[in-house]
């Protein structure tokens, strides 16, 4: 069953931002983010579970938009609050 996927109001600004900036970039981010909702364990995602998030008491994922890419984009999301919902806490170029 494909999860519901929540935005931050904050990231919501930057995909805005990112679309008026870089189209090609933000097909790959709504890409990645139907990938997430669909399975977040597909291959191409490479999800995994990364150091406590400050303010998060779930688990908090990483997942790659990009790979191989300087600043490649990934993306920082959880699952909850409720069942089959995840959201998104950022999206942002690795560091």
């Amino acid at each position: 069953m494909p999860f519901k996927i929540s935005i931050l109001d904050s990231v919501r600004d930057k995909l805005l931002e990112l679309k008026r900036a870089d189209l090609r970039r933000y097909k790959k981010v709504r890409k990645a983010l139907d990938q997430l909702a669909n399975d977040p364990k597909y291959p191409s995602l490479k999800s995994k579970v990364i150091s406590p998030y400050p303010g998060i008491d779930e688990k908090v994922w990483q997942s790659y938009v990009e790979n191989n890419t300087p600043a490649a984009y990934r993306i920082l999301w959880f699952y909850g609050p409720s069942a089959n919902e995840i959201t998104i806490l950022v999206i942002k170029e690795h560091d």
